[in-house]
Formats: C-alpha cells, structure tokens, sequence
C-alpha cells in the first residue's frame, strides 16, 4: 500500500454513449455514462444525484426505469437498483449496442444481430431471457424503437439501409421496408400515429408513414456528416430536431416543411442525444464534447438560447493547480477553456469566461473555436490579491502576450501584458510574485519582463551583460519563479543555465549550470530550494541561497512531466512519461514511493492541506484526485506506507469514489467485495452495504439507557418511601421496552386460577431454563441468532440487565461443572458471530459492555473462556479496522467539508 491511493475523478459530465430520459412524478432524470460508470442528473437544474459504481469495460448503452439502470458493457448487462447491483444478465456472445426498454421488458441487440428480451419483474431469482430473436444474417442493426401505439411491435434499423418491423412476442419479422440505400443512424417515433422520423448517414432526415410505407417528406442537412439524433417536440409545435457528427442542432417546421433555425456550434463534437422534454418547449442535447445542454424556444423568432448545461473539457488538461486552500482545482486544456473545478459539489464548477465569444463570433460570422484564445501551456496565480485586481495570469501556445484572469468574478482581465511589443515573441514561462502585485514573463527568445497587474504596465526587464543578446537567457525560458520576500527572482533558460535575480535592482548576484537541457523547474519558498528537471532525467535541488546543488534524484526512465513540493517542502512528487508517479523526502534524499499507472501523468498538484493529489493524464479529460493515506490513518510513521524502491501498479481513480482500485484486484464488479475472512467459523449473512456495519435503526437513548443503568437507578432512587395510590388506575399495566413497543402485563383469568398457578410456576422456574436461555440456546443450534437479537430487543433494559446478571457464576467455580459455563460459552458465540456479520452494530456493542462488565471476572478465570475472549478480541479489532478503512474517504471529504465556506 502506497503513501496515495485512489479516491475519484472529476470533470467527467458525459461520453460518447446516448443518455436516457425518464420522469418520476413532477421531475425529469437523465442517465449518462462517463466511462465505465454511470450518472444521474437531476433536469430541474442539472444537479448530480447519484453516480454508479465502476463497471469492468465502458459502458456501450443505457436504459432506465424509475430506480432501475440497465447499463450495458461488453457482452453483458448489468442491472442496479440505485446505485447497488442487484442483476447481471449475460446471454450474448457478442457486443451488446442497443437497450430498449419495453414496457416492462427490455430489449437488448449486439452486433451479431441476437436480440434478447429480459424482464425486470422478480429480477432477484430470474437472470435468463424470456425470448430471443435471430435477425437476418445481412442485417447489421444499428437502432431501435417501439413506434406508439404499436402492440409488442418494434422498428429496427440497419447499416446495410434497410428498415424492419418485428413483432417481439411472435418473434416473426411483419414487414421489411425499402429503405434510402443509406446506413440509418437513428430513428424516432412522433406524436403523429404511424409516423416516424429516419436519419441516415448521407445527411438525409425521412419523414415516414410506416403503415402504408410512404414517404412524407424529406430534410436534408446543409453540413456533411451522417444524422445521429432526433427528436419531436410535443408541447404543440411542429417542430423536429437533428443533431449529426458536425455538432450542429437543426430545428425542422414539419407544418411549413422547411428549416425553422440553426443552432450552430451547439457542441464541438457529434450530437449523440436529443429529447424534447414531454409538454415543455425544452430540448436536452449531449454529445462527445464531455457535455449536457438544454435548450429553450422562448424567443420571438423561434430561434433555441441555451437555458442550462454541465460540461468539461472536451481535450485532456496540460496544466492543473490546487486554488482556494485546496477546495477548487484551476485547470487549462488542450480545448483552449480555463476551467475551475470544485472537489466537494459539482454544481460550483464553472468554464472562465472569455467575454462574450458567443456574441463575437455571432457578429464575425466566424467559429467560436477561432474567437477562443489558444490553449494554456502555463499560469501561474495568487490569492491573496484576489478580490483587489486580477489575480491569474497565463501564457499560451505560440502567443506573444499573456493574459490576466479575474477569478473573483471568473472572467478575463481587462489587461493584455505584451512583453517587448517592437519585437514580440511566444511567452513560455510566468509568474507571480508572493505579494501579488507583480507578474513575471519570459519568451522564447530568453526576454524576460516584469508587469504590474493592477495597471497593467511593464515595470522593467531583466537583461544579462554577459550575454551575446540583450536578453535575460541565450534562448527559451523555461521557468521563473520568485521568493516569498520579492528579495530573489530565479529564471531558468532551456540551455541549462539558473539564474537568481535582485527582484528589485534586475542584477545577477548568482548563477550555476545544470550541464544538461532543462525541461521544467518549481520553486519551494518556504525552504529556498528549486527543483530542477533534465534532460538526463535527474531531478536536482539547489539551495537559491547558498548557490549549490544540495541533492540529486535518479529513477525516472523517460522524459519528466511535471513537479511540485508539498506545502511543508518535506516531499518533492514528479511525474515522467514512463508512467510513473515518484515521492522524494527532500531531508532523507531517498525515494520514499513510487506508483505507475497504465496512463502517464501529465500534469500534477498536492493540496495545501496535502491530504490530496490531483493528476491530468495522456487522452484523458478528466482530473484524477488521490487520498493521502498518511494524513487519515493515524499512523505517524511514512515507511509503513511507502514502498521504497518498488513501483506500485495501480489503476486511476474512477468517477465513484470506489475501493479496488489496484491492478492485482479482480474484474468482478466494485461493490460485490469479499468480506471479512477468518473472522468467525459461523455462517454470516450477506450484506447490503460492503464491509460497512448495519445500526440497529434504534434512537441513542434507547440501547444507550442498558450501558448507564447503574448511573440511572442511582439518579432515580426515590427520596422518600412511594405512597399507595387511592384509587387504582383504570388502565392496562404496561412492560416498557427497548423497541418502544407496548407489551402488556399477562393477567389470570380467576383468583383460583392463579392461586393454584402460583407453585406450579415456581416449580418450573426452578428446573426449566428461562425463555432468554431457551432463545440463545435454539438459536445457537440453528446458527442463526437473528430470532434471539429480535428478542432481546424487545426487553427493557433493566430485564435484560437482570438476565445477564442471573448467568453470573459467584465464587471460585472448578472446571469439573462446565454446565454453568455454557451460558457464557454461548452468549461468547453470539457476540463474535453478531461481530463479524456487523448487523445490530450500536445494539451489540453495548450488550457486549455490559456482559464484560458482569461478567469479565470469570472470564478471567476459566481457561476455556479466555480462548473465546481472545477470539471475540480479533473479530473486533478485524471489523473495525475494516470499517475505519471504508470511512478514510469519506473523512477526507468531511475535511474539506469543515474548511469549506459552503
């Protein structure tokens, strides 16, 4: 185990798999994959609600009924009721790519053209199809839908361009149509009966009368690229829309049989989804941009505006840095957005503004894409200027100005810093200084110049008498970085030449030589060291002060990616394209861990708190978080986590905040875990929740009351002798108990009846065991003490208090009467069995108190007890270490929870 381990990925919204609509009461939910998961939002504001577990292969097609998803990957299908698995239905033998839920059936097709029916009614004891259906062997289906009306009768579409009409509870095949001589990509029922809409992959939208197979009217889209969703509108207007693999939403007047409008560039990727919300002028639209948008037609000419969305970036980020004390995460992509991303609610993630691109690029008549600036190679910010000026400033690719970022308002600044304007060239490296008054730049050219960020203006620049240029550095710089006092300013060129700078004068007190190219530099200015990543894939350390080199860090095989310290300058972590994860201790200069995952790491930052790491990957959009374990297992001690010199495989986090993330783990679905090994010979039910433990759902004051009797008689002794009612109650006793239920006292029919009970009853008393030991002893016979906990549930915690104590062995008891023992014996069994199942955990434990409490002497006495104790022993220290392992993430969260404002 590792000093990191994954906790969850964020910035994921949706992939390139159709989401699924379904309204439950007075709201709409939408399901999405993102991956090998699933999500689900709510429409009203499109908050995340719920988000599945981590699957073994990407989801390829989803379907959904009221709690039920039906998500399926590879050649299976895997049922969930909320967010637990309750079915896994494998039938097919070849990729599944279509659901259809039908009625109370689902229909699933693979691409061999098997299509199987399931039902979900009784799913716990039923995982086999109800009917199977074998397509024509030159039919290749590439959609599905149940036109309205339609009695158990289904279209299909196919690649070849060919339409049938199958009948699923016949399994015969009604009708095949012509077709267009076209691949169909989608296809979607109307309000109108007998009508459907075709979208092929020429462009082509058919409007088509399946019962008499005529066509109604044809569409055809202005841009190339095939129709891959439509949808009807049904709040009364004739409206459908199409989306295709351009990205563009074309909105089609069937009264008028014409284009009503365009909404261009609605996505950067092809439309995979489109859904008219049911009576509401609202169209949800998703796509493989890593977004969820919906539209509304509120307008005067009909036109669409974007109502809400919730997007990512659509190209991995390339540059990631912890903000606001380690609650956000700044993030710049290859899709040229600069993103802030919260890691406690979604809801706060946000894209920065660039200023009206839409309304610019609406005026120019140009593509948004051109408007955007060019994607960010680097940035650098500074809080504590936050709510003064701007406070963000970041360089882009082959730009020759660097731009300033207000994230109090989450917009660009209204200044453009322009280092050397007569002869501009690309900047590459920036920073802040730690007063947040200054920005530093430096171009390809090795100039280097100082801005002042609330004016905007240049301060100065940074030049070098020794070098044959009037620059700072003999070619590209690098890196800058600054001290905590503006007393230094570090500059490092591609050449492999360090530089420290007078902040203020702009001389060189100090410089030394790497002797190889430098790749990347970061600046610690709590200890004054700098961090130096080569080309000769050694990471060196240098003191800024003393201008010397003060360690050396080998064991990278590929190029360095990135660097950065922890917040205390003890760690140095680095990431390299070999696909490993390092972590230095600076003062013992020893690699203290090592991870590798199968995808390298781009970009990394640690928190301040450094209780979490977020990584960017190679093709992946996403920003993947890791739990330091050190900082939540109350083990003060790093070598008990780190593994030296060996290199851990692991797998990324995923989107659910999951366990199971190592490469030695199994394929087996997340949540179907193993449970406690060892921890009692007897049966132990299966859980519902994993390795977590089931409370007995009782209030505090209940089972806590058996814990403190002795305090409660105590505070209850009457101060004088109870009077003698004048007048008996007219009501029926009562027994108090724990489960609050009334439980009335038995009374005799007669006196007689009574009288002549009364010995009988002491006899039987005196040689029959009680009802207490009779409900422990059945229950250990069956070994099952489900019916013996329900009882003593429903004893008040005196009368149980009373049956334990009546068990207690007094005096010095030999081992030749094991009989007396018994009782102890057993109630020892219940203990670990309740224990290792976790059920009842609150009720349990107290009872366990109070048995140790009256009985813990004997224990200590009797030999043949001790060996239980030691196992009942085990059994607790096995469940709760369990248990406290489950609880590291979520403690995690409630840290950030408790430093958060929200």
């Amino acid at each position: 185990m590792g000093i990191f381990e994954p906790f969850r990925a964020i910035g994921y919204t949706t992939t390139s798999v159709p989401f699924s609509v379904q309204r439950l009461g007075t709201e709409a939910f939408v399901t999405v994959s993102v991956g090998k998961a699933f999500q689900i939002y709510n429409c009203a504001k499109l908050t995340l609600v719920l988000v599945g577990l981590q699957l073994p292969k990407k989801i390829r097609a989803l379907a959904s009924y009221r709690d039920y998803t039906f998500a399926a990957y590879g050649t299976d299908i895997a049922v969930f009721k909320r967010s637990h698995q309750v079915a896994m239905w494998s039938a097919h033998n070849a990729k599944v790519n279509l659901l259809l839920l039908f009625g109370e059936h689902i229909l699933s097709v693979d691409v061999e053209g098997n299509l199987y029916i399931w039902t979900f009614k009784g799913i716990d004891e039923n995982h086999d199809p109800v009917g199977h259906i074998k397509l024509d062997e030159n039919f290749t289906p590439s959609c599905i839908m149940h036109p309205d009306t339609y009695l158990n009768k289904v279209v299909i579409g196919s690649q070849e361009g060919s339409l049938q009409l199958w009948n699923i509870s016949t399994k015969k095949k009604l009708y095949e149509f012509k077709g267009w001589k076209s691949s169909i990509c989608s296809c979607v029922s109307s309000p109108a009966l007998d009508v459907v809409a075709v979208g092929c992959a020429d462009g082509k939208i058919h409007v088509h009368n399946i019962r008499f197979d005529e066509e109604l009217v044809t569409f055809s889209h202005s841009t190339r690229g095939a129709v891959t969703a439509l949808s009807f509108s049904t709040d009364g207007q004739p409206l459908l829309a199409s989306g295709g693999s351009s990205g563009v939403i074309s909105i089609w007047n069937l009264e008028k049989r014409r284009l009503q409008s365009v909404i261009k560039e609605a996505h950067d990727g092809s439309i995979l989804s489109l859904h008219f919300f049911v009576n509401e002028p609202v169209l949800m639209s998703s796509s493989s941009d890593n977004s969820i948008k919906m539209w509304i037609f509120d307008t005067s000419d009909g036109d669409a505006r974007l109502l809400r969305f919730r997007s990512g970036h659509s190209a991995p980020p390339q540059c990631i840095r912890f903000y606001a004390n380690g609650r956000h995460i700044l993030s710049a992509g290859q899709d040229r957005a600069f993103r802030l991303f919260s890691i406690i609610q979604d809801q706060q993630s946000r894209e920065l503004s660039q200023r009206h691109i839409t309304k610019r690029a609406k005026k120019l008549r140009v593509k948004e894409e051109e408007i955007k600036l060019k994607p960010v190679i680097a940035f650098d910010c500074a809080e504590i200027r936050e709510r003064d000026w701007c406070n963000v400033v970041t360089c882009h690719m082959d730009t020759a100005q660097a731009y300033v970022w207000r994230l109090q308002n989450f917009v660009l600044g209204e200044h453009i810093l322009k280092p050397r304007p007569e002869n501009p060239t690309p900047v590459k490296a920036c920073a802040i200084s730690a007063c947040g008054n200054f920005a530093i730049l430096g171009t390809a050219v090795g100039w280097i110049e100082r801005f002042n960020l609330q004016s905007g203006s240049s301060r100065g620049n940074y030049v070098d008498p020794s070098e044959r240029s009037i620059c700072a550095h003999d070619g590209e710089v690098v890196g800058i970085a600054c001290d905590s006092t503006n007393t230094h300013m570090i500059s490092a060129g591609y050449h492999g030449d360090i530089k420290v700078w007078d902040f203020k004068g702009r001389g060189v007190p100090s410089r030394w030589e790497v002797g190889s190219s430098v790749v990347r530099i970061v600046f610690n200015r709590l200890n004054g060291l700098l961090a130096v990543a080569a080309d000769d894939l050694i990471i060196r350390l240098f003191d800024v002060v003393a201008s010397r080199m003060v360690r050396k860090f080998e064991g990278h095989t590929d190029r360095v990616t990135d660097m950065c310290f922890s917040e205390d300058g003890k760690w140095l972590l680095s990431s390299s394209m070999d696909g490993s994860l390092r972590v230095w201790d600076v003062i013992l200069a020893r690699q203290i861990d090592a991870l590798h995952v199968d995808v390298s790491v781009t970009a990394l930052s640690l928190s301040p708190n450094m209780d979490i790491l977020a990584t960017s990957h190679v093709d992946q959009n996403g920003v993947y978080l890791w739990v330091n374990q050190s900082m939540f297992s109350g083990v003060s001690k790093v070598d008990s986590y780190a593994s030296g010199k060996r290199v851990v495989s692991v797998k990324l986090p995923s989107v659910s905040s999951t366990k199971g993330s190592e490469a030695e783990d199994s394929d087996e679905p997340v949540g179907n875990s193993e449970q406690l090994k060892d921890a009692s010979t007897l049966p132990s039910p299966v859980q519902q929740i994993p390795d977590l433990v089931t409370l007995s759902s009782y209030p505090k004051s209940q089972w806590q009351s058996l814990i403190n009797l002795d305090i409660i008689k105590e505070r209850n002794k009457p101060i004088e002798p109870p009077k003698k009612p004048e007048k008996a109650p007219f009501f029926l006793p009562s027994v108090p108990s724990l489960s609050g239920e009334i439980m009335f006292k038995p009374t005799g029919s007669t006196n007689e009846e009574a009288k002549g009970g009364e010995e009988s009853s002491r006899i039987k008393a005196a040689l029959a065991p009680s009802i207490f030991l009779q409900a422990l002893q059945s229950s250990a016979e069956m070994k099952n003490f489900s019916e013996f906990t329900d009882f003593i549930k429903t004893l008040s915690p005196s009368s149980l208090d009373m049956e334990l104590r009546i068990l207690q062995i007094v005096g010095d008891e030999d081992e030749e009467e094991p009989e007396k023992l018994l009782p102890i014996e057993l109630l020892l069994d219940y203990f670990i069995h309740e224990t290792a199942c976790r059920n009842n955990f609150d009720f349990v434990q107290a009872v366990i108190r109070v048995f140790l409490k009256i009985h813990g002497e004997t224990i200590r006495r009797q030999s043949r007890l001790q060996d239980k104790a030691s196992k009942l022993l085990d059994v607790q220290c096995n469940t709760w270490q369990r248990v406290d392992k489950m609880f590291q993430s979520a403690r995690c969260m409630v840290t950030f929870l408790s430093n958060s404002q929200f």
